[in-house]
């Protein structure tokens, strides 16, 4: 029965203009998005490969020089791009893509791409994610309206009912009728999108169980508002009004709600301004060990506990250049510093994070959003991430610098040299995102908001039945 019902709705639905229409449009713009897309992709990947290759060579081909010369001179570290950011772009556009690794400071990635478009940027760009979240929503709605007030408003729906149709029936027949159309153009669509990643190399190795996921999000995100419209359409007897309520629905889950919540938690868990970020960081460094400052109180602390731990009475006598070591402890320190401070920001995130998270409960878009690049690796997680990888590389390239000053040079010899075969020895930046396991863990309040949405709705449906 229920089949029998689905099947007169498909096509009761898919001979009609606005779907020819709109169907046609979707999938105009779905391929635009697509090949505008992969193009940046492809422009960006190049640009990488490039300029990390070259950094590498000119790293390795400095002339000779002092490490903690080569220290300072520095190198940087850039972010990869992923696959999966073909469907879902996220926040990327607005975060730096390449670090700069120096002694001394933990920088922010730099470049990014949003600071070199122009000014009709802030109209927006078209992008698979934007149609998949807001326009395929947009669609159903149009579709499914007058799933059911269709029937109360040709007097049909008196006729089905002598007939002793089962109203449960029914209504899971209109569902399937709107549902079924929908679920074949998402699976178009992402079949689309796993030609296209399996077929161009230059996109890496893909992650196939998250692009499994991320379509059955999508899914989920399209049977919450396949519900949404059932139950609005049983309840409310008048087409037109239906379309209206339907469209306030849309308009303020996907369009109101996420612009008013990002307003709320900005102001709830501010950021501190870059300026006063900066300042904290200098004045904690200035109380402490500087590598380059021999006679300040921590580095007379930290030469008289030297020269104790090795019984020794002079530096000249340590078995090792303590200007190195100094340094060395003295980047320690440092990073000891902006470990912290960035810890801060962090717990600042979390907290707008878990605001998000909070907010949800009143629109099915933001956790989908969240976790739709979360899996694509485009969230500002993901870029955490990166940054303190970033940082850890650093750390460890400080180390092995300074470790060959201490090691080869007389105390106070600053005019010792290191070759190339040093700067060779520094192993090159792999960045390994995080695993799906994290990030799935990382998202559970994401997640059961989402199935909640999609028991509550679903739920929805079977009342509106009984209620006929």
């Amino acid at each position: 029965m229920v089949w029998e019902i689905a099947i007169k709705e498909i096509k009761e639905i898919t001979r009609t203009r606005q779907f020819a229409v709109a169907s046609i449009v979707i999938m105009i713009l779905m391929a635009l998005a697509i090949g505008l897309s992969y193009n940046y992709y492809q422009q960006i990947q190049e640009q990488h490969e490039e300029a990390r290759i070259n950094e590498r060579v000119i790293w390795e081909q400095q002339d000779e020089k002092n490490p903690h010369s080569a220290a300072h001179y520095g190198t940087y570290a850039f972010k990869p791009k992923y696959p999966l950011s073909l469907i879902d772009s996220g926040v990327e556009k607005f975060l730096g893509i390449s670090v700069f690794l120096e002694a001394h400071n933990r920088n922010e990635a730099d470049y990014a791409a949003a600071a070199d478009q122009t000014g009709l940027s802030r109209f927006g760009s078209i992008s698979p994610d934007f149609i998949l979240l807001f326009l395929i929503p947009l669609f159903i709605i149009l579709i499914g309206h007058n799933v059911m007030s269709k029937e109360y408003e040709r007097g049909t729906f008196r006729l089905v009912k002598s007939q002793g149709v089962n109203m449960t029936y029914l209504v899971l027949g209109k569902w399937m009728g709107i549902y079924i159309p929908i679920f074949l153009l998402a699976g178009i669509v992402f079949s689309a999108f796993a030609i296209c990643l399996n077929l161009v190399k230059d996109f890496g190795d893909v992650n196939w169980l998250a692009f499994g996921l991320l379509a059955i999000l999508y899914l989920l995100y399209y049977a919450i508002f396949t519900s949404l419209t059932v139950v609005a359409s049983v309840n409310i007897k008048n087409s037109g009004l239906t379309m209206v309520s339907l469209l306030a629905i849309w308009m303020i889950s996907c369009l109101a709600l996420p612009k008013a919540a990002t307003t709320i938690i900005e102001e709830s868990h501010p950021y501190p301004t870059q300026q006063a970020f900066s300042a904290a960081i200098a004045e904690d460094k200035a109380k402490g060990l500087n590598g380059h400052t021999p006679w300040s109180e921590a580095s007379k602390k930290l030469e008289e506990e030297t020269l104790e731990e090795h019984g020794v009475t002079s530096l000249e006598e340590l078995p090792f250049n303590f200007d190195g070591y100094r340094m060395q402890k003295g980047e320690e320190h440092e990073a000891a510093i902006f470990f912290a401070h960035y810890q801060e920001l962090k717990k600042i995130y979390e907290n707008q994070k878990s605001g998000y998270n909070t907010l949800s409960i009143i629109s099915p878009y933001l956790p989908v959003r969240f976790l739709s690049m979360s899996l694509a690796n485009t969230d500002y997680e993901s870029h955490w991430h990166f940054s303190d990888a970033a940082e850890k590389y650093r750390l460890e390239m400080q180390g092995i610098l300074n470790g060959d000053f201490a090691e080869h040079a007389a105390y106070g010899d600053w005019s010792y040299k290191s070759d190339k075969s040093l700067w060779k020895k520094i192993p090159e930046f792999d960045y390994q995102p995080p695993g799906l396991t994290q990030i799935l863990a990382s998202n559970t309040q994401s997640l059961i908001s989402l199935f909640a949405w999609s028991l509550i709705t679903f739920l929805g449906v079977f009342l509106s039945a009984r209620r006929i």
